[in-house]
């Protein structure tokens, strides 16, 4: 039997969940179909998803079709919760992406679309709600050709055997189609399967999953677009999601290769060494029920018990590395905690982000408080609701506030010394600029003779394990590599946390320097965005974007409606849509979706308002200690690397490697 793990993505009301319900229907896996509005989808198990009839965490369910068997993921489409979505992504064989054709592409779509490239899944399209008034066919078909891909195709043409000029527009697409096409006048489906497989076709189906329209149609074209895999049969594994069930630990994930069975022994290694744990049960569930398997084959997805150390995004055995995540928070909390312990409010939401590792939680040792960071407005009171499942009692959350970040514009050094009486510790760091959303990668050119391999563990470990601030506001420092270039230790003196407290000197150090150098920059998220207004309201919508700092090229005009795409700085965003919901009496829209960080478009104004004064800031001092005559002494900054008891050696060439799993096992 032919299998594949099918996602389900969409803007958030576009009808994605109804349409898996009715998949699940069609194909007898459920005798009715629930509905999101009355609160019994099959998919959406959460009490807060039924509440608030969005899809807020990843589900999944299992159908068998036409000699097909089909696990299906639901993704969440609220863009609060579109990190959940992006790690479904990566267990995907194929996808599908529901459009409303009400709202047509929209600027969430878009990241959608973008993400499933990245991704280089193979990709169907529904469009939705063709029930509704003003939804044509020809117009949507028209827009995802212009907004999407030329490769869009109407795929009730080929149902109906196709045309000319069907099979002309599908064979353009590649070469080898192309001459199949000029000796048949047609492709073969295992030709179409190919171009679907290698993303040079998109084909498009219409209907309304709510009133059941096409629905049967499309599950039959679906399985039959499938092309046959075969599996490595090397065991291989990526986890995708954590969660956690009457007090078990429910690791999620797919097996690409081999096969899992219980009482596996499975093994790994991070920054704190190497683990090896045993399965305890393999789960296959289908919303919220599951079946125990005592085997899991390769292209199948599972819930296992049993494992403590992986987190999202992990991989295990033959499985190669995951692509660091492209969405990312752009939001900070402040955690209000009330009558609860501060540490209790702390450990839930370590937690939590165990489950969610886009949850940064962060504690202010300035502040003496907890920082959340989040995707945007909807997502605290998810956290807040969870916490008070978890605590019993509620917690709060302050106002949000931009979450800015800092980097730097050029490689620069960094030194650290830590030599109280009897401690020593040295460490030379260099910190170089990456791309954005690289986030901090550490490795070492350290050489053995300079620092042995166990020390240069150590300081990485132990540089990896805080956020770094930046010095012009106190912002995370991101998008960097830093690199120990060398070191010193003392046989007798040398005890682990003196190179924490040399580690962390230097990379401080070097940003002070970076700063006093103008190489400081302060980033700020920016925002893709999608902005139509009636023909008569084009000039108020120019005046606004240009007013928030934005950047966008001329309207795009469609009929009576004017289409403005560009980026803007997320600071500027606030509630913009509800004013052009007010200037346009409802009629207009506004949509957004996270591009990244770029240079801060008002520096000088945050720095300033942010008042940070990086030297008071004592838990990350820049400055080193030395010793003396049997006492130790504090050396500013500045004049650090003068006093170092290493001089390195610029002219030497040695191979960079990673801080990785691998480098910590070795």
């Amino acid at each position: 039997m032919r299998q594949a793990v099918i996602g389900i993505v969409a803007h958030v009301d576009a009808g994605k969940t109804t349409l898996a319900e009715a998949l699940l229907y069609h194909a007898g896996a459920i005798r009715t179909v629930g509905r999101v509005d009355q609160g019994n989808s099959h998919l959406d198990t959460d009490a807060m998803e039924r509440a608030r009839g969005i899809t807020i965490f990843s589900s999944q369910g299992m159908l068998d079709h036409k000699g097909t068997h089909l696990m299906l993921v639901d993704a969440p489409g609220h863009v609060d919760f579109s990190a959940e979505a992006e790690r479904a992504l990566q267990v995907l064989d194929c996808a599908i992406l529901v459009i409303g054709a009400n709202d047509g592409v929209t600027g969430h779509t878009l990241t959608l679309w973008r993400l499933l490239e990245r991704y280089a899944i193979p990709t169907v399209l529904f469009v939705n709600k063709m029930d509704l008034a003003g939804a044509g066919q020809d117009e949507v078909l028209a827009s995802l050709a212009q907004r999407l891909s030329s490769a869009c195709v109407d795929w009730s043409t080929f149902m109906d055997g196709g045309d000319e000029a069907f099979w002309e527009e599908l064979a353009s697409t590649d070469e080898e189609a192309l001459d199949e096409y000029l000796e048949q006048g047609m492709l073969d489906i295992s030709t179409v399967r190919r171009l679907v497989n290698i993303r040079k076709a998109f084909p498009c189906f219409f209907g309304s999953a709510l009133r059941d329209k096409g629905v049967e149609e499309f599950l039959d074209a679906l399985c039959e677009l499938l092309p046959d895999k075969t599996w490595p049969t090397d065991f291989a594994a990526r986890v995708y999601k954590v969660t956690h069930e009457r007090g078990e630990r429910l690791v999620w994930l797919k097996v690409p290769g081999g096969v899992l069975k219980t009482k596996d022994l499975l093994s790994g290694s991070t920054s704190s060494g190497a683990w090896s744990e045993k399965v305890n049960q393999l789960r296959r569930y289908s919303g919220a029920k599951y079946e125990l398997a005592n085997e899991v084959y390769a292209g199948q997805v599972c819930a296992v018990t049993g494992l403590t150390h992986v987190v999202p995004g992990d991989v295990l055995g033959a499985e190669p590395p995951t692509p660091r995540p492209s969405l990312m928070p752009v939001l900070t909390y402040c955690v209000m905690p009330g009558d609860v312990d501060v540490h209790t409010v702390y450990q839930a939401l370590r937690e939590l982000s165990d489950e969610d590792p886009m949850l940064g939680v962060v504690w202010d040792d300035v502040l003496e408080e907890i920082q959340v960071q989040l995707m945007g407005a909807v997502q605290p009171e998810v956290v807040r609701a969870r916490l008070e499942e978890r605590l019993g009692t509620p917690v709060d959350f302050g106002q949000g506030s931009i979450l800015y970040k800092e980097s730097v514009t050029t490689p620069v050094m960094g030194y650290g010394h830590f030599e109280p009486l009897r401690h020593y510790a040295e460490a030379h760091l260099r910190i170089e600029p990456l791309p954005e959303g690289s986030g901090v990668v550490y490795g070492t050119v350290c050489s053995t003779d300079d620092l042995d391999l166990n020390w240069q563990r150590l300081v990485l470990s132990q540089a990896m394990e805080r956020t770094h601030r930046g010095v012009l506001a106190g912002y995370p420092l991101t998008d960097v590599r830093i690199t120990l270039v060398s070191g010193r230790a003392h046989a007798k003196h040398t005890e682990g946390g003196d190179f924490r407290q040399a580690a962390w000197r230097a990379i401080r150090q070097g940003l002070m320097e970076a700063r006093s150098q103008g190489h400081a920059v302060l980033l700020e998220p920016w925002y893709r965005f999608s902005l139509e207004v009636p023909a008569d309201k084009v000039g108020r919508a120019m005046a606004d974007a240009q007013r928030m700092g934005a950047r966008f090229g001329a309207p795009r005009m469609q009929g009576e409606w004017a289409v403005f795409e560009g980026e803007v700085p997320a600071s500027e965003v606030g509630d913009y849509a509800l004013d052009v919901a007010a200037y346009t009496g409802g009629t207009g829209s506004f949509s957004c979706a996270f591009l990244g960080y770029e240079p801060c478009h008002d520096a000088d104004r945050v720095i300033a308002e942010a008042s940070y004064d990086p030297e008071a800031d004592l838990p990350q001092t820049p400055d080193s200690v030395f010793c003396s005559h049997g006492a130790g002494y504090t050396v500013k900054w500045h004049e650090a690397a003068s006093h170092m008891h290493v001089q390195d050696d610029a002219s030497r060439e040695r191979p960079w490697r990673a801080a990785d799993a691998s480098f910590f096992s070795r």
